[in-house]
């Protein structure tokens, strides 16, 4: 019974008896009630789930380009769609580029399919990675491995429920929504968009460096090749403003989160991270949190953060704490040549004139100054309010800021992607 034709089939079955031969990856299977399948009718949902997932490693910021995303689609296919190992270790092998990436696929994967891990033996893992990673083969202790993964939702359903909630308010998320989109924040980058650096460095092409072209002849004491340098690119400071006022309760805690994501960010040469976010939070006090924000854990951060501002959920003077914040800090150098992006939907108490003068003044020291307001997105919403209508004119970008899908539209704004013409303004 166990012939060559038996075997080569890669491990049939012969009516009800058990399995023969080693079975191949693509036909591995433990029985019907083992597979979340995903059938060839839903093979474009699929599709668009893989996509979301590159999208949202791109937004983590893993170089998950249209050829690695190529790679990642055809090896799914060629392994269990709806298994949820086989798309772990594909995208693994396909969409990172280098050990700086594993740590931020684990976040991603993790939360954009769920709190399951891979199923299988323990393997060792290439660190910083904080999950445990597992392989498909192995043996697998009773009552956990494959079991477990038979248990799990399908991936479609997991990730289609993460598309759906990257376009949700956030002030209409429920707890476990909230817990989710935690997870998915944690997982941001925000850099700002590159300039070339003062800085140079060895390059193939660009202007003759003769120091090192002399240096070179005189160790080899013959006639050497020229040696060339070129400018560096570095990403430019961004400075985050978040109201914190009670106007702004609902959404203050994932913008929080969201500039906690962009504070962690250091610079790096291997990786080409930029300088350290600046974060201030801004109601009837303006205070600078990015200390607060450096712990790793979100929720450590969060408990810093909100015994280090004494004005949650108060009044807003924005005309009067932008001032304070470019005469302590803005005209000194940190706004010179940045990116400012205030996060607020403009709700002033003070004098609508203070705060136009104010952001006037940002503007002419910052390259670039985004507004975020979480109200734009709603129905028949127009910048009437005093604040708001005084700081439009100053403003380079006005978006949304209400959903992950708006916040991640900042971050590619930020980068320097082309924003949307600025309604309501009239600029100079």
């Amino acid at each position: 019974m166990a012939g060559g034709a038996e075997q080569g089939t890669g491990g049939r079955r012969d009516g009800d008896g058990p399995r023969r031969g080693r079975p191949s990856t693509r036909s591995r299977t433990n029985g019907p009630e083992q597979r979340t399948t995903t059938t060839p009718n839903h093979t474009g949902d699929v599709g668009a789930v893989l996509v979301g997932f590159a999208r949202a490693l791109r937004v983590a910021g893993v170089d998950a380009g249209a050829e690695r995303l190529h790679m990642f689609v055809r090896a799914v296919d060629r392994l269990r769609p709806g298994m949820r190992a086989d798309v772990y270790w594909a995208g693994r092998l396909t969409l990172c580029g280098g050990p700086d990436d594993l740590e931020r696929y684990e976040r991603v994967f993790a939360a954009y399919f769920g709190d399951g891990t891979p199923t299988g033996r323990t393997v060792a893992a290439a660190p910083p990675p904080r999950l445990r990673m597992v392989a498909a083969d192995g043996p697998v202790p009773r009552g956990t491995g494959r079991d477990t993964e038979a248990e799990a939702p399908p991936l479609a359903a997991l990730a289609g429920s993460t598309e759906v909630l990257r376009h949700r308010d956030v002030a209409d998320l429920g707890g476990a929504e909230r817990e989710q989109l935690r997870r998915l924040l944690a997982a941001f980058t925000l850099r700002g968009e590159t300039r070339r650096s003062a800085r140079r460095r060895p390059a193939r092409r660009g202007a003759v460096d003769p120091h090192a072209t002399v240096r070179e002849l005189l160790r080899g004491g013959e006639p050497a090749r020229l040696r060339h340098r070129a400018r560096t690119a570095r990403p430019r400071r961004v400075v985050l403003l978040v109201d914190v006022s009670g106007s702004m309760a609902p959404y203050a805690e994932v913008l929080l989160r969201f500039a906690h994501a962009a504070a962690l960010l250091r610079f790096s040469r291997a990786s080409g991270c930029g300088p350290r976010t600046e974060v201030f939070t801004i109601g009837t006090r303006l205070t600078r949190v990015t200390r607060e924000l450096t712990h790793r854990d979100p929720d450590l951060a969060m408990a810093a953060l909100a015994a280090a501002v004494p004005d949650w959920r108060g009044g807003t003077r924005l005309g009067e704490l932008l001032r304070e914040f470019l005469d302590r800090w803005g005209q000194r150098g940190m706004a010179r040549g940045a990116v400012v992006v205030v996060l607020s939907d403009g709700w002033e108490r003070g004098a609508p004139e203070l705060l136009g003068a104010q952001m006037r003044r940002l503007h002419r020291l910052a390259y670039r100054v985004i507004w975020a307001n979480p109200r734009k997105a709603r129905p028949g919403y127009a910048p009437l309010a005093a604040g708001m209508a005084a700081a439009l004119p100053s403003v380079d970008a006005f978006v949304e800021g209400h959903s992950l899908a708006a916040l991640e539209r900042l971050a590619a704004v930020v980068r320097g992607a082309e924003p949307a013409p600025v309604e309501g303004a009239e600029r100079a």
